[in-house]
């Protein structure tokens, strides 16, 4: 199999391209002059996030046949369509897990059936669980909620169909990706959009547990770049490489914090119980990437925040939309979502 040439065009296949990350990754790869194709079913994006340059099909990833026809002729597939609701996936597992297993058994079958030279997997840093931070690529995984048990299945069938089948593969592993373009009222993920939403609209933020809770955020450009090389470098097959900063390692509170005094926002956050199975400390460490992709990040945190409140100042706040209903009803799920709190 040959590995994708950054120098000559190729076709590239992205599921999820109306997605804030698939979106992205979609310009960053027709910049660079290759025939792009996507999908969507546009449960999470925006038909305004497909580049005109691309070739788009709405078809839901789970629909093999039509994945098989939709990504006829390509060589790299980027699966980045996911539904991403870590928190959300302890109340409703089956739905998440369709769109995180299923659909990557679909993708998977369609590529192998095409004939792709490569499958890039964007997994996620839940992938690690309880590990003791910062997380690195060599660890167990220990998923600790269903939507990282699914991302570990979903790993595991990558590995063994491109095995089976003879294709290339890479499992990347971003984590927190904000910037322009991510969903902002969705009440159940991207908890940065979701406080910047309602201090825009002059409501606090809501946080579960004492906000203590860290993580590393990275902005969408200093993730597409890592990203869009795992396409074609030839040392990173069969790796697994986590892509995002290591260097700014923020509290939830932390984060509130910063975007309150961009927007000069008078903060008084609203504090709710923990959320069930909820990671306390999670962060990646950048070295095997810095090392494989010469990674480095271009955004601080308080830079990447600015570009995405920009983006959601020009667009407006917009009430919060509960698109999804929660299996799983009990005194366990948190009132945010059964009350519409946020």
């Amino acid at each position: 199999m040959k590995p994708i040439d950054t120098s000559a065009s190729e076709d590239v296949f992205i599921t999820g391209i109306a997605g804030f990350l698939g979106s992205h990754l979609a310009d960053t790869f027709i910049e660079a002059g290759h025939t792009v194709t996507g999908n969507d079913n546009f449960s999470g994006g925006y038909r305004s996030n497909v580049p005109e340059e691309a070739e788009f099909h709405e078809v839901d990833c789970t629909n093999v046949w039509g994945m098989k026809e939709a990504m006829a002729g390509a060589d790299v597939v980027y699966h980045t369509a996911a539904l991403a609701y870590e928190g959300l996936s302890v109340f409703s597992p089956a739905r998440v897990n369709k769109s995180i297993y299923q659909s990557t058994s679909a993708a998977l079958s369609a590529a192998a059936d095409v004939g792709v030279d490569r499958f890039v997997f964007c997994s996620s840093m839940s992938r690690y669980g309880e590990n003791e931070t910062p997380f690195t690529e060599d660890m167990e995984p220990q998923p600790q909620d269903p939507y990282a048990v699914s991302k570990v299945a979903a790993e595991e069938m990558v590995e063994l169909m491109a095995d089976i089948h003879g294709f290339e593969y890479v499992i990347a592993v971003p984590h927190n990706i904000i910037g322009p373009r991510q969903r902002y009222d969705d009440p159940f993920r991207n908890v940065a959009a979701i406080f910047i939403n309602r201090m825009l609209q002059g409501e606090q933020p809501i946080i579960y547990g004492d906000g203590e809770q860290k993580r590393c955020f990275t902005f969408i450009q200093d993730n597409v770049r890592p990203l869009q090389k795992l396409g074609y470098y030839d040392n990173v097959t069969g790796e697994v490489i986590n892509i995002g900063p290591d260097d700014e390692f923020v509290s939830i509170n932390h984060l509130a914090e910063t975007i309150a005094d961009i927007i000069d926002f008078d903060l008084d956050p609203i504090y709710k119980p923990d959320r069930p199975q909820e990671v306390k400390l999670a962060n990646c460490s950048a070295d095997k990437a810095r090392d494989v992709l010469d990674y480095e990040t271009e955004y601080t945190l308080r830079e990447g925040l600015e570009e995405m409140i920009d983006w959601v100042e020009h667009r407006g706040a917009k009430e919060f939309d509960y698109h999804i209903d929660c299996e799983i009803v009990t005194e366990q799920t948190p009132e945010t979502w059964t009350s519409e709190l946020i």
